[in-house]
């Protein structure tokens, strides 16, 4: 396998793992914003809520991250390995959980600490991020 076709290979399998996670994400938070604010009667309003809401605005960051990689798996010729490095020391850097703070990584250790789906989807992920690359030992 050329190196192109792995980075390809690689990218796709992180994008991927990402969307099993960010699904993951998104069902807990349902589930958490229906206990508040009552059951979300179609899952049309539901994805009105994930794009307008403030309860789900956490999630945006990743979802366009996740675009992002989509759209690096998707190139005929990938030539720049500074926007693919770059792009996976984002989803790194980003998964970090954080007990402390009100941002990214709060909410995301909140919904380590609540549903056991989001945490294997993490580790799914965070073992991509381990494995090697071409022309680099490891990419974490």
């Amino acid at each position: 396998m050329s190196g192109q076709d792995h980075m390809r290979t690689h990218l796709g399998n992180l994008s991927r793992s990402l969307l099993r996670l960010h699904k993951a994400l998104l069902d807990s938070e349902r589930v958490s914003y229906e206990r508040v604010h009552g059951r979300i009667e179609t899952n049309g309003a539901f994805f009105q809520l994930v794009l307008g809401d403030a309860w789900f605005a956490w999630l945006r960051p990743l979802s366009q991250l996740m675009v992002k990689i989509d759209e690096l798996s998707e190139e005929e010729k990938i030539e720049d390995r500074t926007e693919m490095t770059l792009a996976i020391d984002s989803v790194r850097t980003m998964l970090t959980p954080s007990e402390e703070g009100n941002g990214f990584g709060r909410h995301y250790y909140d919904a380590l600490q609540r549903e056991p789906d989001v945490v294997l989807a993490h580790a799914a992920v965070r073992a991509l991020l381990r494995t090697s690359s071409p022309g680099k030992e490891s990419i974490t």
